[in-house]
């Protein structure tokens, strides 16, 4: 199933990137990526999590295309001459970002499977002048750089999406210096979804049935050598927002309502 999982999730984001529907695709396709109804919004998630004087100098069309569920460049301190690398980098809005506040010593990788979302990326990058960004293609799972090489990684609402988690903290701890942070913004659940939900290929895609419980994130993290592990919840979705949008299967008002508060957005901070 992880190869199902990873193939959707491609095709999905490539098509939602293709199509520049946004997050949540035009309401008439089944585009399907993180999207919902934070806080009775009805908006992309990362709407509002970007301060007009952050997009300086950027395309200003870009947070219009991110996909995520937070702005992980807020979690960490960046400082002059380090080097950030952004787990699944979309259309590159973090790295952009990140680049600008590490400065022209420092260095900012993006790493993402897909290719439309590669081209986007590099489109920006060379629309806003940006040298000291790099975009990388590959999988979370296996991180195309040496160990030790990164001082801080950034992830937005991505992490969710891979079938092997385990996997995934092993690479971040592997490539980060000591003393290296991980700063990230992601879905997790206070309580387990039914099965059919979990068993949802589309429901993967849309940053739902993979997320982690919160305890099982902390615990996952702390396996592979992570420290002070911070998880601070930040928004709370409402289910039947994104049923028929991230979740194709029918839902009871009664298992809708159950799961209502089971969602959640979060940064979450760890230390090598």
């Amino acid at each position: 199933m992880a190869e199902d999982i990873r193939e959707v999730v491609r095709q999905k984001y490539a098509q939602a990137i293709t199509l520049k529907t946004g997050c949540c695709g035009d309401g008439k396709s089944s585009t399907s990526c993180c999207c919902g109804d934070p806080l009775n919004k009805t908006d992309i998630i990362t709407s509002d999590l970007y301060q007009s004087g952050d997009m300086e100098g950027l395309p200003e069309d870009m947070v219009a295309a991110s996909f995520g569920c937070g702005n992980p460049t807020l979690l960490a301190q960046l400082n002059d001459g380090e080097v950030v690398l952004d787990l699944g980098s979309g259309a590159g809005l973090d790295v952009l970002l990140s680049a600008k506040r590490v400065g022209p010593q420092g260095k900012a990788y993006g790493l993402d499977m897909t290719d439309e979302m590669l081209a986007v990326a590099r489109a920006n990058q060379t629309r806003s002048g940006i040298n000291n960004a790099e975009f990388l293609k590959g999988h979370i799972e296996d991180i195309p750089l040496a160990d030790n090489t990164v001082d801080v990684i950034i992830s937005n609402c991505v992490i969710n999406l891979s079938a092997d988690k385990d996997q995934v903290f092993k690479e971040a701890y592997r490539v980060l210096k000591s003393g290296g942070r991980l700063a990230v913004a992601d879905i997790v659940l206070t309580r387990s979804l039914p099965n059919k939900i979990q068993q949802d290929l589309l429901a993967w895609a849309g940053c739902i049935a993979g997320a982690l419980l919160l305890d099982e994130y902390r615990r996952k993290l702390a396996v592979v050598g992570f420290t002070d592990i911070e998880i601070e919840i930040i928004r709370s979705y409402d289910i039947s927002s994104l049923s028929g949008q991230v979740v194709t299967i029918d839902l009871s008002a009664s298992e809708l309502e159950d799961m209502n508060g089971a969602v959640l957005s979060a940064f979450i901070r760890a230390k090598k």
